[in-house]
This record gives C-alpha cells, structure tokens and sequence, in this order.
C-alpha cells in the first residue's frame, strides 16, 4: 500500500493551458495518478473575492502577467498543441470572472461529477475557444452532464460556494502556489508541464508497493474519459 503522505496535491487552473496539456497527457498516459491525486483549482479573485481573501489577511503569490510574457504564452502554446496534436483554439476573454467556472466546479464536485465537468469545461475553452465566465456556457455543460443549469450558471452568486472558493484559495496561498500546473507531493513542488516526468518518478519513489488494484479501480468516469481521449474523442490560466 501507499505511505498516506504520497497522496500528491494537483493545483489547477480552468483558465491554464498548460494544465490543459497536463491533465490530457496524464489522462492519456498515467490516469492513475490523477486518481490518486487531490484536484485543487486556482484562479485570479474577482474584487469580492480579493475583499474576502483581504478580510482573512490572505495575500496570493501571484503577479500580473506582462504582455511580453502573455505573447511568448501564445506562441509557446501553439508548438506544445501542435506537438501533441491536439485541437486547440485560444479563446478571447473580454471580461473574464474565473469564479464562474471554478466555484461551478466545486458544486460539481459535491455531486460526484467534478472530473467530468472539468473534462468539458477544458474542451469548451480550448478545443472551442468558448467564453467560459459566460454563466450560460457553463449551465450548458451542466446540463450536458444531467445537473442543474441554473445552480451552475450561478455558481458565482451562491453564498455557499463563495466562502468555499475563499477556504480554497487560502490553501493555494499557504501550499505558496505561485502557478499551474503544480504538483505538491510532501514538501516538494513541481511547476508547470516540463516538471511532469520528474513530478511522476518522485511519487513513484514514495510508493512502497503498487497492488493491481490501486491503479486499475479507476471510478467509472476516468475510464469514460481515458477512452475519450484514446479514441481521438475531445476532452474536458496559464501557468
């Protein structure tokens, strides 16, 4: 069995397509460990969420991104899609609310169907360049997956989920979570898509053995999304 503090914690961003090519080339290739894996989102606060995260004296270690930097992204993203040959269309953010998507992906959690909701999501953003802060896009994905359209496209003005967005936030601020993808495993931090390999064979190390069943249980959902993928299927910030 697993030591219990190999669990490694995996930060994301809905927004990211670096952790789209993260969760497509582990989904692909080690579904496992995201399995095994806690799934954390990340996102830049809007101004009730900063008021909120102020109140608490919580200061996230992010900075705003150059537009220097934003261009190399564009470029940089094109080669690793290409490479991968993936369908990638970058979508336009005119006003963007990252609370939309990512407190809807909380409530899509507490149903269960929070991996299946990111996998559409992902697709939604970055094989359709959809605007996923449009609350109607995501009761659209919600109600593809059976769940209320309404609660979802309101996710952002649930009281409920605002407060826990914040919890989840303070935790990405405490783990020092600076950018996505990350994988913390221990006291140890591996940022961004070329870190994977590295990230993978630091858990492997901390597994003291590796039954049959701790790798091939995956819930039904991962081997729907695994198949998606292996069947060319489409699945589903920047780091």
């Amino acid at each position: 069995m697993a030591r219990r503090n190999a669990q490694p914690r995996w930060y994301f961003s809905l927004r990211s397509p670096y952790s789209w090519f993260c969760y497509r080339e582990l989904l692909e290739t080690e579904p496992a460990v995201l399995h095994a894996a806690e799934w954390i989102p990340v996102w830049e606060p809007d101004p009730v969420s900063e008021r909120m995260l102020a109140e608490r004296g919580v200061e996230l270690p992010v900075v705003p991104m150059s537009r220097a930097k934003n261009f190399y992204i564009l470029q940089d993203t094109r080669r690793l899609a290409k490479e991968r040959g993936l369908p990638m269309i970058w979508p336009v953010d005119r006003a963007p609310v990252w609370e939309v998507s990512h407190l809807a992906y909380l409530a899509a959690t507490d149903e269960g169907m929070g991996r299946p909701f990111l996998d559409r999501v992902y697709a939604a953003r970055w094989e359709r360049g959809e605007d996923i802060s449009d609350p109607a896009v995501i009761g659209a994905i919600a109600e593809g997956l059976g769940l209320d359209p309404a609660r979802y496209a309101g996710a952002a003005d649930d009281e409920q989920l605002r407060h826990r967005g914040i919890d989840v936030l303070t935790r990405v601020a405490d783990d020092g979570v600076f950018g996505v993808p990350m994988f913390v495993l221990g006291r140890e931090k591996f940022w961004g898509t070329d870190r994977l390999a590295r990230f993978l064979a630091a858990w492997r190390a901390r597994m003291v053995t590796t039954p049959a069943e701790s790798v091939s249980d995956e819930r039904p959902e991962f081997a729907e999304l695994a198949k998606a993928v292996s069947d060319g299927g489409h699945a589903g910030g920047c780091g």
